[in-house]
């Protein structure tokens, strides 16, 4: 469990409780300053009492989003800004002055759609869409940014007794934190106008809606090794996605805060949420709606993008395209995977992988912690419980399932381990003040850090992955990026120092929620390289930032086998998803401490309908395969896991929306129906596409759960019974253990695979069903994407399939929606299964290039549903079913 005291609280935190106390200062805008170029606006701010000008930069970039930098003008040393999280500069519009008053100029591009207005005295920023003012930045005066300073100052700073304020050296229990140039941070307040619902800004263990932090914790990030986290919390955990997303009926808003430094995020609501008192009610009712939110950072710029929106999925798209798209995973890790600390060897490996066989339940990846290695090195293998590591992966392999290992970012001190003597001579480590190597401690015991910020580290470290380096590795072994916040046993927060010091003389102040972010980029580059650039990699990582989507996955870290833990995974998952990182998942079962198997089972059934699906537990706990609990639980547990499988085709679908539209697998409710503002703090059910409805069970003995069914003109089908429901409504849903509510929406057709295997390239080769659920007016529509599922093909050589059904009245039809794709498949619809159909046909008969086919078909009255069986329709062609 957590440990009480050995992390921060915000008045621990001195930049912070400077922010918080400090008196406003007051910035003008020099309008006689601005200066229009190709690439924006600039703008002098000044303060009367300060000695701090700063330049205002505000951009137009092409995809309906506006960028604001602040930074000194005169400036002692560089600030650090942060690099290679973009994928390259935007491209800009060229500003004009639309208007000009009486201390304000107001700003617009292209069409005129959006404008900028900046305020003279006081100074503030307001962006607005269509004349409606959105967003205003520096409303309530907050802008502060610390000056720099000459390090020669510092020496006699601290020569003095106290510094109270923290400005140039923090005391947090046994470790001091020097600052070589004194105080730097910067912060700045915003204001979201109508907005009542502010998301994102991951990871912490909440709720998905932001609280109102005005009497309570900010919101924290900053990247922690937090084992067994406390629940509806805002302590900052392993990786942060400084975006925060505002949604209200008609519009949705995003705001990136571009900085790796440490970060707290005041939200503040107006009026606030309601406490039942009818009079304040009453008063709250008149005041204008309205979220403030105040971002504060230890170091580096101001640098922040307003994502205009308006819809959810062009506010996903707009970050999309600032930060990169979700990696397209290979089609092996949307499986299942099994993985614990520790498999004792070679033979427990072979014994769990013959398990599953055992069992029928399928599987994809067997995964090895640290104890795989030889002393916690790593890139190597214990000679003892390990020596034949190839035969041990060939062996996994011939079954066409794979192997992952780990690979944390601390390396072992040890002169005579040539890898650690190649790290220490090339320069690759992280160094204290004095240019020595930094010394922390981790698994290994004393340990030094890969500097992942350096491109040269990175490219040494991504070669160590080659197969002659990396001796017993093969091309089916991926890697798992676990400690890389990075978690240092020793260290203050349990992570590194701040006064650390990366190439280029950064601390690790200005970068510290980049470390992992680096380590997951070194690693993936470094599987990427070994198969000559062709195949597509697949690397867990613990720690993240804004762009680890376009590396590859990430987890929830060290839950608990606790009900609660289950509970909030799914906003901790639809948190990510709405920062951009698709592939998430928490461990199956909860890390810590031992499942009960009521638990286990419906954590199962909820992992099973989540994007990334491990079981994982640690070395302390009581061994927990799937058959280990009875055969009850067992064939709860396969059952869940089968119909994961079956729903490959759907999930793979997903993924190809997430890697070239931005649209996450796994949304909120409000995504999918952004009018309906009953759905805008829903957080135990979820949307996964637009298609399915999913409402895990995370309480124990319960036989009936509330579902809500959104949308007055929508009808929900109950994907096991058929059933259908009319949206716009409350349903109170009877559960068993054998059962978890999913709901198919109308007019949507979702592919699955039919029969059964042992991993996904089993069920690959299976036949399809695709099942239709009508639309009020009797329509349906879907899509399904094929590749080959493992190399880069799909995007060098236009080698995918994609697909469209659709479905009216007495015409099911599958038509190739691009014609640039060149992959052939082999896959064929065997059956359709159409719900909601109220009156069978007379004859059905399928159409393929004037070639009339009759098709054998049952029609259920109780059900109303009509399948059609035998038909073998090959995918990527063109075909038609007709039903008289």
């Amino acid at each position: 469990m957590m440990t009480s005291g050995k992390y921060k609280k915000s008045e621990h935190i001195a930049f912070y409780r400077r922010h918080k106390q400090n008196p406003e200062v007051q910035y003008c805008a020099s309008l006689e300053s601005l200066v229009l170029s190709e690439k924006g606006a600039s703008v002098e701010l000044f303060a009367p009492k300060s000695q701090l000008p700063l330049l205002l930069h505000v951009r137009a970039c092409r995809e309906s989003t506006v960028r604001i930098s602040v930074d000194e003008i005169h400036r002692v040393n560089v600030r650090y800004r942060v690099p290679d999280v973009l994928i390259g500069e935007p491209v800009y519009e060229q500003l004009r002055v639309e208007s000009k008053s009486q201390g304000s100029v107001t700003l617009t591009w292209g069409l005129g759609q959006h404008q900028v207005r900046i305020h003279e005295i006081p100074f503030n920023l307001e962006v607005l869409c269509g004349k409606e003012l959105i967003a205003t930045l520096n409303p309530n005066g907050r802008l502060l940014f610390e000056s720099m300073r000459d390090s020669i100052r510092n020496d006699s700073i601290l020569n003095q007794s106290g510094d109270e304020s923290g400005l140039w050296k923090e005391t947090f229990g046994q470790f001091v934190d020097v600052k070589a140039n004194g105080p730097t941070s910067v912060g700045v307040d915003f204001c979201l106008h109508g907005f009542n619902h502010v998301y994102g800004i991951p990871e912490h263990a909440d709720r998905l809606r932001l609280k109102d932090t005005s009497n309570d914790e900010p919101y924290r990030l900053y990247n922690l090794d937090v084992f067994g986290y406390r629940t509806d919390s805002r302590l900052g955990l392993y990786g942060s996605v400084p975006l925060l997303v505002a949604h209200k009926s008609g519009r949705t808003l995003g705001l990136l805060w571009l900085n790796a430094s440490e970060t707290l995020v005041d939200v503040g609501y107006n009026p606030r949420d309601s406490q039942g008192d009818v009079a304040a009610s009453a008063k709250r009712s008149k005041m204008p709606v309205q979220t403030d939110v105040h971002w504060i950072s230890e170091s580096g710029v101001i640098d922040s993008f307003i994502l205009l929106g308006p819809t959810p999925s062009q506010v996903l798209c707009q970050y999309s395209q600032l930060t990169g798209y979700q990696a397209l995973p290979p089609l092996f890790s949307l499986g299942y995977h099994q993985c614990r600390w520790n498999y004792d060897d070679e033979a427990d490996v072979k014994s769990v992988d013959a398990g599953f066989d055992h069992h029928c339940i399928p599987y994809d990846v067997i995964w090895l912690d640290i104890e795989h290695t030889d002393g916690k090195r790593y890139f190597t293998w214990d000679s003892k419980h390990f020596p034949n590591p190839v035969a041990l992966q060939q062996h996994i392999a011939k079954k066409k399932r794979k192997m992952v290992v780990i690979s944390d970012p601390h390396i072992k001190v040890d002169p005579e381990w040539p890898l650690y003597c190649a790290a220490r001579d090339g320069d690759h480590f992280v160094k204290v003040k004095d240019g020595g190597i930094y010394t922390g401690s981790c698994w290994p015991g004393d340990s030094n850090y890969v500097d992942f910020s350096c491109p040269q580290t990175r490219s040494w470290y991504a070669r160590c992955y080659s197969l002659d380096k990396y001796k017993g590795s093969t091309e089916s072994l991926f890697v798992w990026n676990d400690m890389n916040e990075p978690s240092v046993f020793c260290g203050p927060e349990q992570t590194m120092p701040k006064d650390a010091v990366h190439r280029g003389g950064w601390e690790h102040r200005d970068l510290h929620n980049l470390y992992g972010f680096y380590q997951h980029m070194a690693t993936v580059d470094g599987l990427i390289t070994r198969s000559g650039g062709t195949e597509r990699p697949f690397v867990l990582s613990r720690s993240f930032f804004a762009g680890s989507q376009r590396l590859g996955a990430v987890w929830t870290g060290d839950t608990e086998a606790t009900w609660d833990h289950l509970k909030f995974c799914i906003p901790m998952l639809l948190s990510l998803s709405l920062a951009g990182i698709a592939f998430c998942g928490a461990d199956v079962g909860g890390f810590a401490k031992d499942p009960e198997p009521e638990l286990l089972v419906r954590w199962y059934q909820a992992g099973a309908l989540q994007p990334f699906f491990r079981g994982h537990a640690d070395k302390r706990t009581k061994r927990r395969e799937p058959w280990l609990f009875g055969e009850a639980v067992t064939a709860r547990v396969r059952s869940a896991i089968q119909q994961r499988y079956r729903l490959l085709p759907y999930w793979y679908t997903l993924f190809h929306q997430a890697h070239t539209r931005a649209l996450p697998p796994m949304r909120p409710l409000w995504v999918e129906f952004p009018g309906e503002e009953s759905t805008f703090s829903v957080d135990h059910e979820y949307m996964i596409g637009s298609a399915l409805l999913a409402c895990p069970v995370t309480e124990p003995a319960i036989q009936e759960i509330m579902v809500i069914l959104p949308g007055p003109n929508e009808l929900w089908y109950d994907i096991v019974s058929a059933k259908a429901f009319s949206g716009d409504r409350n349903l109170t849903y009877p559960v068993t253990l054998d059962s978890v509510p999913v709901f198919q929406r109308g007019g949507t057709v979702v592919p699955r695979r039919e029969g059964s295997g042992s991993c996904s390239s089993d069920f690959q080769r299976l036949p399809l069903l695709l099942t239709a659920a009508l639309d009020s007016k009797g329509g349906a529509e879907g899509l399904l994407y094929e590749d080959d599922g493992h190399s880069f093909d799909y995007r060098d050589r236009k080698k995918f399939s994609l697909c469209r059904f659709f479905m009216k009245p007495g015409s099911f039809t599958c038509s190739r929606v691009s014609e640039d794709g060149t992959f052939m498949s082999g896959s064929s619809v065997q059956s359709v299964l159409i719900l909601g159909m109220r009156r069978p046909p007379s004859a059905v008969t399928t159409h393929i290039s004037d070639v009339q086919v009759p098709v054998a078909f049952q029609y259920s009255e109780d059900r109303l549903t009509l399948t059609l069986e035998g038909l073998d329709l090959g995918v990527g062609q063109d075909w038609e079913i007709r039903m008289q």
